[in-house]
C-alpha cells in the first residue's frame, strides 16, 4: 500500500467526490495565469463527524507530548496565538472555530483542502489570506515523521502565527510575490519559506526560541535547533534575506543551518522590499 493510499484509509474525511473535485481544481490551476486562479475551488468542507476515535486519539497523543516543551521553546508571539485558538487537547479542531478567532484578529482563514496543493495554487491562497489546511491526520504508527502536512502540522504548527498582524502581513505579501514571480525567483522563494515559516528561530527574552511550524511539530528537531546534541551544534545565522535565498536545504534530516530573526517586523519589512521588486517586474502592485 502506498503512502497516499494509507493516508486515505485512515482519513475518511477526504474520501468523497467533493474532495476529488477540490484536488483536481488545485492540480489544474498550476497551468492558469495568476489572475484566473480561484482558490475557492480548491476548498472543501471539513466533515468533522467523519473523524474516527483513532483519528482523535492521534491528535490527543501528539498534543500531549508536545504541549509542555512547547511552552518553554516557542516564541511568545506564537504562544499568544496558540492560546487564543483554545484548542481542545482531546479532539481534532474544527476549522470553523479556528476561523472565528482569526477573523477578528487578522482576517486570515484556515480553509480545508484534501491534500497537497501545487505551489501556484498554494500561493494564490496565501495572497488572499486563506491558508490551505490539510484536514487529514497522520496514521498512529507515524507520529514522529510525516513526509507531507497533516492537520496537526497545519493547525497546531502554522495557524497560531496567523493571529499575529505582523506575521499575517508577511505571509500575505509572500503569497503575492510568489504567485507573480518569474521562474528565477522560484528557488529563492522556496528557500525563504523553508528557513522562516517552516524552520525559523527568533531572539526573544534574551534567548533563542522557535517559530517555524516544522519545529513546532517536531520534538526532536526543536531540541536540536535550540541546544544541539552535545558537542554537535547546528549553524545559527543572523537573518539575512539574500543569504537565505542563496542557501539550499534538504528535507530528509535535521537542518544543519537555521536563520535567526530579531523580530517579526524584520521579516515583514524584508519581505515587503523583496515583494516590491518582484511585483514591479511582473507589472503588479504590492
Amino acid at each position: 500500500m502506498g503512502h497516499a493510499e494509507k493516508m486515505r484509509q485512515h482519513n475518511p474525511v477526504i474520501v468523497s467526490e467533493e474532495a476529488d473535485l477540490a484536488q483536481a481544481a488545485a492540480d489544474a490551476a498550476g497551468e492558469l495565469p495568476a489572475d484566473q486562479i480561484d482558490p475557492e475551488t480548491f476548498f472543501m468542507v471539513q466533515h468533522w463527524e467523519l473523524y474516527s476515535e483513532e483519528n482523535h486519539d492521534t491528535w490527543r497523543r501528539l498534543y500531549a507530548r508536545r504541549i509542555d516543551s512547547l511552552r518553554e521553546q516557542a516564541s511568545n508571539v506564537f504562544l499568544a496565538g496558540f492560546d487564543a485558538m483554545n484548542f481542545e487537547p482531546d479532539q481534532i479542531p474544527k476549522v470553523t472555530q479556528v476561523n472565528d478567532v482569526l477573523r477578528s484578529k487578522t482576517g486570515w482563514q484556515s480553509r480545508p483542502v484534501p491534500g497537497y496543493l501545487p505551489a501556484k495554487s498554494f500561493f494564490a491562497c496565501l495572497a488572499q489570506r486563506k491558508f490551505p489546511t490539510t484536514i487529514t491526520i497522520r496514521p498512529p504508527d507515524e507520529l514522529d515523521y510525516l513526509p507531507e502536512p497533516d492537520i496537526f502540522h497545519d493547525v497546531f504548527g502554522h495557524v497560531p502565527l496567523h493571529a499575529d498582524p505582523v506575521f499575517a502581513d508577511f505571509l500575505q505579501t509572500y503569497g503575492k510575490a510568489a504567485l507573480h514571480a518569474g521562474p528565477e525567483h522560484v528557488e529563492p522563494l522556496s528557500r525563504l519559506f523553508w528557513f522562516t515559516v517552516e524552520f525559523g528561530l527568533i531572539h526573544e527574552d534574551n534567548r533563542l526560541k522557535i517559530y517555524g511550524s516544522g519545529l513546532m511539530s517536531s520534538i526532536g528537531e526543536s531540541v536540536w535547533s535550540l541546544k544541539g546534541d552535545g558537542d554537535k551544534q547546528p549553524e545559527r545565522r543572523p537573518f539575512d534575506l539574500k543569504r537565505i535565498c542563496d542557501t539550499s536545504f534538504e528535507i530528509d534530516h535535521y537542518q544543519p543551518i537555521y536563520y535567526v530573526l530579531d523580530s517579526f517586523e524584520q521579516l515583514r519589512d524584508a519581505m515587503e522590499s523583496y515583494a516590491n521588486r518582484v511585483l514591479e517586474a511582473a507589472g503588479q502592485t504590492a
